[in-house]
């Protein structure tokens, strides 16, 4: 009950069952510590799914909320979320071994990432995804420039069409605005005539006698006038200026409208010229852009497009010489990658195998395969092509081998139940430092063994917990001996309905007395027994140096 309820928040499939028999719902809640190197890649997907607003996270929840009628509710931080975001959250923090579909390990992709950081080989993979995405961007161009000739010729000649029609306009800044107000000019010209001559009669005065004083003559008799009474008065200098310059300025004022009018015309053909290159003009901006500036635009970006259509194949051979020289550089640090994924994955298969002798399974093979795809599109490798992508050449996977005379197989497809906590803990006592996921669950570990190989099982399972939290489910006393904390599970009735209890065994009396029950006897030598389980597998623990971070990085390549 406990691996399916630690399932259910990991993403895990919900069923009704679950819920009790009478309940509206079941809810299933989990407080996880985050812990390096998982914490990184957790805080950056919390961060991207918005989950939390800690800039450094410590905790993480999941709960998962399972309604009677079928429907399931998934949340992280108390955010409801997908059930794919849990799962991919649930994937860094737990590994579940015995009859788990929650196995990481089992997924073939895994394999490859689990060799490389056992391998020291991620500052590499991403040298190489430096190169690759590079590749990426030269062939996108490849690919653009390769497209279909007749349609690029189409373009060619629409964007030709452009650039020649607006080259032929001579389009000048502002020309159109300054055109319509020529059009206007003209359009009105003779009331402009008749208001210039207007203000210059009154300005002037006319010759038919109906004005006794022009403006002008009237603003000149004001400035003498008030020139003589600045004389007997010095107060009024100023009003003497301004009353001069007012005379001045009505005189400049006459010439320049006699000016204007003077050169007031009305010119036919000249109004036609306008209203052609303005409806030129017009034609232009319904084909390439609302004002003359942005016409000038459109008709410099066709002619760069152009020139590129018409030195394609220039282009083109220069970024065929360049995505060579990328593929020969991806082939190069592809093949030193493989090279030390061979040599390192022939170490983890032999420590393997030696792991699976302590664990009674003798004739058990395993083996990291390593393959290559030939591809007539992909890098370069001596004197071969090999499909790639940004890890490089191979496919990786864990394959392995039950029995004498059975052919090596994927791992997915040989080992089940108990075999495969066995296998899997092997593993993972080997790649300890490459696997980030920190919490690992074994269900069905003491499958199949006695007590002898329960208790190799045991001091392994404890050896461990030197950068992991371990759960173990087991019935196997042997085993259960070398926990640090130890839980009783057990089911009792309750006003006629059964419930589930976990209690902590605290005391070495009771965890003496849970082993005694284990080994299915009774009495004081059932005690003695338990005791001496316990008592060994203290003393084996003492034996084991704890080792800190470093020292756990200097041990795994040994």
């Amino acid at each position: 009950i406990i691996v399916d309820a630690v399932e259910l928040i990991l993403g895990g499939k919900a069923d009704v069952s679950m819920v009790r028999s009478g309940a509206e719902k079941a809810v299933v809640e989990g407080v996880f510590s985050l812990e390096m190197p998982s914490k990184i890649a957790i805080t950056e997907l919390l961060k991207r799914e918005e989950l939390t607003d800690e800039p450094e996270p410590q905790f993480v929840t999941l709960s998962r909320e399972l309604r009677a009628n079928g429907r399931s509710t998934a949340r992280v931080n108390g955010i409801t979320v997908s059930q794919e975001i849990l799962r991919a959250i649930g994937d860094l923090l737990v590994d579940i071994h015995g009859q788990s579909e929650h196995l990481t390990l089992f997924n073939p992709p895994h394999h490859l990432d689990l060799l490389d950081r056992y391998a020291d080989l991620m500052e590499m993979r991403e040298a190489l995804r430096t190169v690759t995405e590079h590749l990426a961007e030269i062939r996108r161009e490849i690919r653009g420039l390769m497209e279909d000739e007749a349609s690029k010729q189409r373009r060619a000649e629409m964007l030709r069409h452009a650039v020649e029609e607006i080259d032929a306009a001579e389009l000048k800044p502002n020309e159109d605005e300054e055109l319509k107000a020529e059009r206007n000019r003209y359009a009105n010209s003779e009331q402009l005539a008749k208001l210039s001559a207007e203000a210059g009669m009154l300005l002037n005065g006319g010759d038919d006698g109906r004005l006794p004083m022009s403006a002008i003559d009237a603003l000149a008799r004001v400035a003498v006038l008030v020139e003589k009474l600045s004389a007997l008065d010095p107060d009024l200098t100023d009003l003497a200026t301004q009353a001069d310059n007012l005379s001045e300025l009505a005189q400049d004022l006459s010439r320049e409208l006699a000016d204007y009018a003077e050169n007031i015309e009305y010119d036919p053909d000249r109004l036609n010229e306008i209203e052609e290159r303005l409806e030129l003009i017009a034609n232009l901006r319904r084909k390439y852009g609302n004002s003359i500036q942005a016409i000038l635009a459109y008709g410099e970006k066709s002619r760069k497009e152009l020139d590129n259509i018409e030195h394609s194949e220039e282009r083109l051979n220069d970024l065929r010489k360049q995505e060579r020289e990328l593929l020969i550089q991806i082939g190069a640090i592809s093949a030193d990658i493989s090279k030390v994924r061979k040599s390192i994955g022939e170490q983890l298969s032999k420590r393997v195998v030696n792991e699976l002798k302590d664990l009674r399974m003798e004739r058990t093979q395993f083996e990291v395969r390593l393959e290559h795809t030939p591809d007539p599109e992909g890098c370069f490798v001596g004197d071969k092509r090999y499909k790639f992508d940004y890890t490089g050449i191979d496919h990786v996977e864990f394959m392995m081998s039950a029995n004498p005379g059975e052919p090596l197989r994927p791992l997915a497809k040989v080992a089940s139940g108990g075999e495969a906590a066995r296998i899997m803990l092997s593993l993972k006592r080997v790649l300890t430092q490459a696997d980030y996921t920190h919490t690992l669950i074994f269900d069905e570990v003491d499958q199949g063994i006695g007590g002898r190989v329960g208790s190799v099982v045991g001091e392994k399972l404890w050896e461990l917990t030197q950068g992991h939290q371990v759960l173990v489910v087991t019935h196997l006393p042997q085993l259960a001996g070398y926990a640090d904390k130890h839980f009783h599970v057990r089911k009792k009735v309750i006003k006629d309905r059964t419930a589930t209890e976990v209690l902590t065994l605290d005391d070495d009396s009771a965890r003496v007395r849970e082993l005694a029950e284990m080994l299915g006897a009774t009495g004081e030598g059932s005690i003695q027994s338990a005791q001496e389980i316990l008592d060994e597998a203290r003393k084996k623990k003492a034996q084991v140096p704890r080792l800190d971070a470093t020292q756990m990085k200097q041990t795994k390549l040994l």
